[in-house]
Formats: structure tokens, sequence, C-alpha cells
């Protein structure tokens, strides 16, 4: 399961003592062919982590032999030296597998500002490699986790290839690309330049569009590899759709998982004059704290819907908006509609539906509720 279940992939997670307590925090990827293309995106932060900067320059080149990631540490503002510790991890990875250190992708996750314990991560590369194996997927997404309370994988199977994923993420939730670290694998036989752009669009309508609190990370990284190991050259389209199914599904998974969120909110816009206003929309909506609250304490609050709207520039008159929470339109017009009390706010899961009355298009962003576990979670632990 998750990234070794396309043929051409091993996996191990291992425990290497980057961590205190003895958890695995040491994953390792490798991508055993024929192919190695491959591609990434990564975050929008201006203050990126020394392992993004790293994989950036590797994945100029469009191909990966093979990804390592930690968790225990982000390796994020730490200086010319993190950069070299980084540099240092990709070489022992190319050494245990008697390749170039310019096909190896870094990523790391966890507190930001500390140097990273060399000596156990590089001895960790040792143990991780002598344990890879095809079985070794669910070890490898366990090792990622930091704050989160599962692993989190998904795969699809299409005609004659799969596509496998493996993520973390629980908090620093934010568009650009959610807080997370995730591979992605395919055994399909594609080109970088195929993969690149199956993966920017994916990304678009599925993690760029998760939004829990706001804030976003030093780290984030999308890798997405292909073996070609099926030898199966797929219909692009088919192939996009996969990728997007195994990334809603990863993205969901963070979602649910998001620290201290007892809700999960879908914000979908509709009747938007474009995309982009209705993404825009979307995320003023997730953005706000006041309606996070009121979910959270399951008041339909229509009233602050309508305050988050009216604080873009999208196309819309205040008199036709429309709000439906959970199916029920309690405010239509710019004003009061159906009774809020027909609204069953106990499920996990609320839909907020707003109507801007302005175009034919729509968006989806989604969020959660803010709640006090969040802030005592995120209060105790740094990051």
């Amino acid at each position: 399961m998750s990234v070794t279940a396309p043929l051409g992939f091993r996996a191990a997670g291992i425990a290497a003592g980057i961590k205190s307590g003895g958890a695995r925090d040491l994953a390792l990827v490798v991508n055993d062919g024929p192919s190695r293309a491959a591609a990434g995106v990564f975050t929008a932060n201006r203050v990126k982590a020394a392992p993004v900067l790293w994989s950036q320059q590797v994945l100029a080149g469009g191909r990966l032999r093979a990804v390592v990631l930690n968790s225990g540490g982000a390796n994020a503002c730490t200086g010319p030296e993190g950069f070299q510790d980084t540099h240092a991890t990709a070489e022992k990875v190319a050494d245990v597998l008697q390749d170039s250190a310019g096909e190896v992708a870094v990523c790391s996750t966890g507190l930001i500002g500390e140097r990273l314990p060399m000596d156990a991560l590089l001895s960790g590369v040792d143990s991780a490699a002598a344990q890879l194996s095809r079985d070794g997927g669910l070890a490898a997404a366990d090792a990622i986790r930091t704050t989160d309370t599962v692993s989190k994988i998904s795969f699809k199977r299409a005609g004659g290839y799969m596509v496998g994923g493996m993520a973390k993420g629980a908090g620093m939730l934010a568009p650009a690309l959610a807080t997370m670290l995730c591979v992605i694998t395919t055994d399909a036989d594609l080109t970088s330049e195929e993969l690149d752009a199956t993966l920017r669009k994916a990304t678009s309508m599925t993690f760029d569009r998760l939004d829990a609190d706001g804030c976003m990370s030093t780290n984030d990284t999308v890798l997405l590899l292909a073996s070609g190991a099926s030898g199966v050259k797929p219909d692009l389209a088919e192939f996009e759709q996969k990728v997007t199914e195994v990334c809603a599904d990863l993205a969901r998974q963070l979602l649910v998982d998001a620290e201290g969120a007892s809700k999960a909110i879908a914000i979908e816009v509709v009747g938007a004059a474009s995309e982009d206003d209705a993404v825009k929309v979307g995320r003023s909506v997730a953005r706000s704290n006041l309606l996070k609250c009121a979910i959270h304490g399951e008041d339909p609050n229509w009233g602050r819907v309508l305050s988050a709207v009216g604080t873009t520039d999208a196309v819309f008159e205040p008199d036709r908006l429309n709000v439906a929470i959970n199916g029920i339109w309690i405010c239509r017009g710019g004003a009061v509609g159906d009774d809020r009390s027909k609204v069953d706010m106990r499920p996990r899961d609320v839909t907020i539906t707003i109507d801007l009355s302005a175009g034919p298009h729509t968006a989806t962003v989604h969020t959660t509720d803010l709640t006090a576990d969040y802030v005592h979670e995120n209060s105790a632990y740094s990051s």
C-alpha cells in the first residue's frame, strides 16, 4: 500500500533517534525504475527550509532516484550549515544506493530553527537502506508524522498502472500547499514534463484549497515519481484524474486530522464570475476566526459568512447573496432566509454554500473549526 503500491518502488521507515521516545522518524523511498522521471511543487513561503531549496534544485533535472524524509526537525532557518546538512544527507543516500546525490530529494518536518542531529540521521540512512522493501510503505508513512495522530496513505488503480501516495500534516494548513510533506508514486511511463503538468493541476484543486488555520509552512513539498515499471503509457486525462483523486484523498485525511478540530468544513462557492473569484471568497470565509468559532459552537451564523465575503474584491451584489448551511438556505438575497433552527449542526461534516449570483463558476475550499484544543496544542507544541 501507499508509495510502494506501484511497481518499481521500495520504502522503509525507521527510528533513527531524531525524535525522543523511540518513534519512527526517518523514511526512505527508492525508485528502482526503469524510469526516474519526477516533478515537485513546493511552498510559496519566501522563507524556505534548506531541504526545499535543495530539492528544488534537484527537481530542475526532472529525475529522482530517491527521497529521504525525516520528522523531528524542520532544518529551516538554520543558515548555511543547515543547507550543508541537507547536502550531506543526500550524499549519504547516494552513497548507500551507489548513485548520484543530484537525484536525491530531501524533506524535513518538525521544529524550526534548530539543526538536525546529523550523526543519528546519517546512521539512520544506513539502517533505512538495509530495510528497504515493497512492504515498507506503511512504515515510511508512519515515520514522517509529527503531530499527526494517524498515518496518511492512499492509492488508486487504473488501466494497467497504479498511483500511490503518503502525506503528513496536521497543523499550519494553508494554501500553497498546506503544511505537508507528500510523496506520490506511479508505475506508469511518463515524462517529467507530463508529471509536472499533472502535479500542478492536481495540487491546485486539492492541497492548494485546504486552509485549516491560514498558516503557511517553510517546508511544504509534494513530489511525484514515475518508475515506468508497468510499461503503460497512460491516457493523460485519466492519469491526471487518478493523481487528483489520490491528492484529494490525502487532503481529506489532513483535514480530518487537523490539530484540535471537531468539524470539517467545506465552503462551496457557486455562481461566481470567475474561478479565481470563487476561490478568493472561499479562502476569505475559511479564514474567518469568528465563523470558525461559530461552527465549533454549532451556531449557523450566516452573518459571519457575509462579513467574510464582503472583504474580497470578487464580483457580486450584496443584495443578491445567498447562503446555505448543511442544505438550509438561511440567507436569501443578502437577508434572512429559512429558519436557522432547521440547520442540523451536529454532524462533523459541515457544508457552507455561498451563491454569489454573478456567473457560472464554482470552487470549494476546505477548513476546520477553531477550538480550545487547537489553541492548547499550539501553545504547548513549539513549531
